[in-house]
């Protein structure tokens, strides 16, 4: 398929039945493949991921079995303290069939001096795939690098791309289609503003990202982005300011994150001092469009990052997002390890 024929995939697809899914010539290419990075993916994966979840959320919904990774396990490694990703891949798993292991960092002996490319290589003995949540994008890439089966980026400190996936999940149930909306982000120019300029860049949605001049998104993933949404001819305008009443002006949602990441404590007065002016409050959330949306990943830091007032309001989709963590993960379960295969015989 040409590039142009898969950009043009990019709107919302009404979801189909999941034995029709797990048979799409789409699904069957992404068998096998990591999820280290959205910018991975063409628009029409990525289509293809929130159809797929939003089957699978509509499959829980009815009560229907879902078994496609029956006698599958996914080794979950975390060097980071979880909640959603945790639960959500441990659930997930095993509701599609399979059997995750939570495995600690430092009770592996990957935490007493074992490299990562030794770690891979006996994983990839035991299971079908490999989780992890940690620091370092480097140790993901390595992981993959060395692994023989799929490994799925849970959270590094350059990039959540399972948390832009529940995002844009939530978005497609709220307006039907993605491309055309605006989204601004205030705060930290951290992981999530560095997924959601992917995430936006593949589904022609408009990002508006606000920090202050000291804390901006990286450059180079600015570029990158900008560059995906010109190759892929999306249309989505990818901007970084430092202007958050501007950035959120006529926004259709607005989205912020802590300012203070796991294991970037130091200096956190300082950073919490400089985006103040960046809290999501009334005062700002009225500068966007009437009923905005209003999006957290979350743990929320309330009273910091943004107010109860907002965070609990009638727009807040806060724990849509949380909900829809589950269902993105069965979808990149399902892709990666049973993408274009027949759906089990009950």
């Amino acid at each position: 398929m040409g590039e142009a024929q898969q950009a043009g995939g990019q709107e919302a697809q009404e979801p189909r039945s999941l034995a029709e899914w797990l048979v799409t010539p789409v699904l069957a290419g992404l068998r096998g493949r990591d999820f280290l990075s959205l910018r991975d993916f063409s628009p029409a994966e990525l289509q293809a991921l929130i159809g797929l979840a939003r089957t699978l959320k509509a499959c829980r919904q009815r009560g229907e079995p879902t078994p496609v990774l029956t006698g599958r396990s996914l080794a979950m490694i975390f060097q980071k303290p979880s909640t959603r990703t945790r639960v959500a891949f441990e659930v997930g798993m095993f509701e599609l069939g399979g059997q995750a292991l939570y495995l600690n960092a430092a009770d592996l002996q990957l935490g007493r001096g074992e490299s990562i490319a030794d770690t891979a290589r006996v994983l990839s003995r035991f299971v079908h795939a490999i989780l992890i949540r940690t620091y370092s994008q480097d140790e993901v890439e390595e992981l993959a690098r060395y692994a023989s089966v799929p490994v799925i980026n849970g959270l590094t400190d350059l990039l959540h791309p399972t948390q832009v996936l529940a995002d844009l999940i939530t978005l497609t149930e709220k307006w039907g289609k993605l491309a055309g909306h605006t989204m601004a982000y205030v705060g930290d120019g951290n992981n999530m503003a560095h997924s959601l300029l992917f995430g936006a860049a593949l589904t022609g949605l408009h990002l508006r990202v606000a920090t202050p001049p000291d804390y901006p998104p990286q450059a180079a993933i600015l570029e990158q982005a900008q560059a995906l949404a010109q190759r892929w001819r999306t249309g989505a305008q990818l901007v970084w300011t430092t202007d958050s009443i501007a950035a959120v002006a006529g926004a259709h949602a607005v989205y912020t994150d802590t300012w203070v990441s796991m294991g970037q404590e130091q200096g956190a007065e300082r950073k919490r001092a400089v985006l103040r002016p960046y809290q999501l409050n009334l005062q700002l959330l009225n500068r966007a469009a009437a009923g905005a949306l209003v999006l957290h990943c979350l743990p929320a830091h309330r009273g910091e990052e943004a107010t109860d007032e907002v965070l609990d309001g009638p727009t807040s989709v806060i724990f849509d997002e949380a909900e829809n963590r589950l269902h993105a993960h069965k979808a990149i379960l399902t892709a990666l390890l049973a993408g274009g295969t027949a759906l089990p015989a009950s």
